[in-house]
């Protein structure tokens, strides 16, 4: 997903400014489809605008300067209806904790029963922020979207709760000694 295509969904549930754009991508319900920064969220809506896609207007803050706050026009709600309809890329998925699982051979026991730990840790707070906002909405491609990913959270704890043993073991197994090995 582009971050243009990102801005584009996001306004598409309601005027923001670029700082609240980037809340919904990095913290928000938005944060599970794509990063984005700000060095890259403002050029995109900057270019949304000119092609008509956006509008902005400011609004006045008492000592501040005013907010620039977007909306989605027509236009900017066919061309993402049109990104949404062409055939999506892959998921991606990048891990810190399964290059430490990738490399478990080389690491001490104990880093791995930490590096579960923690993983267990972020996957329950995952959860938590999922199930906190269960509260019912009415926009049920939400409620599918948070219900698939506490899916897979779920399964991601059960795999890590039935098999994180054997990770250790891994790395236990590497540990001995040669002669220990090969009893």
């Amino acid at each position: 997903m582009s971050v243009r295509s990102l801005c584009l969904a996001i306004l598409s549930f309601g005027d923001a400014t670029g700082y609240e754009i980037r809340k919904e991508s990095t913290d928000g319900r938005f944060s599970y489809f794509d990063d984005a920064s700000f060095g890259s969220i403002y050029p995109a809506l900057a270019r949304l605008e000119s092609e008509g896609l956006v509008t902005v207007r400011e609004e006045p803050q008492a000592g501040k300067p005013a907010r620039k706050v977007y909306s989605i026009t027509e236009a900017g709600h066919a061309e993402l209806i049109d990104y949404l309809c062409e055939p999506q890329a892959p998921d991606t998925f990048k891990s810190p904790f399964l290059l430490i699982a990738l490399n478990a051979a080389q690491l001490p026991p104990d880093v791995i029963r930490r590096a579960l730990e923690r993983r267990k840790a972020q996957v329950l707070e995952e959860l938590r922020l999922l199930t906190e906002s269960d509260e019912e909405c009415n926009h049920p491609g939400s409620n599918w979207t948070r219900s698939y990913g506490i899916a897979c959270m779920n399964c991601t704890l059960a795999y890590l709760e039935e098999h994180g043993n054997a990770l250790v073991k891994i790395a236990e197994d590497a540990a001995k000694p040669v002669s220990d090995a090969a009893e």
